[in-house]
């Protein structure tokens, strides 16, 4: 099994940068696709990215295409979630998953999950 810890949220204007980041313990990093996800209040959880094990592939969500950048080092075993040009419509809950499939946009397609960071976007 995988524990994941969420990091790095915060507050920020609209039009700024945040960088989310994502720690992995137990299991073996390399095995796992690694996803971000978000979920603002009164909405289902939705796909933002996610990334091969090799970080030579990646697949965004169209509402962030082009502003958000997913990477992972799998020596430090960490994901990072880099957003730029944000927009209060971004403000959600972050959430890093892993799963031994393939990549794939779906929630119930991933097996371990982190407890969240907040990302909150001001007007």
């Amino acid at each position: 099994q995988v524990q994941l810890v969420e990091s790095g949220g915060g507050l920020v204007q609209a039009g700024g940068s945040l960088r989310v980041s994502c720690a992995a313990s137990g299991g073996t990093f390399t095995v796992y696709v690694m996803g971000w996800f978000r979920q603002a209040p009164g909405k289902e959880r939705e796909f933002i990215a996610c990334i091969n094990w090799s970080g030579n592939s990646a697949d965004y969500a169209d509402s962030v295409k082009g502003r958000f950048t997913i990477s992972r080092d799998n020596t430090k075993k960490t994901v990072d979630l880099q957003m730029d040009s944000l927009k209060p419509e971004d403000t959600a809950v972050y959430y890093c998953a892993a799963t031994r499939s393939t990549m794939l946009r779906r929630v119930t397609a991933y097996d371990y999950w982190g407890k969240g960071t907040q990302v909150t976007v001001s007007s």
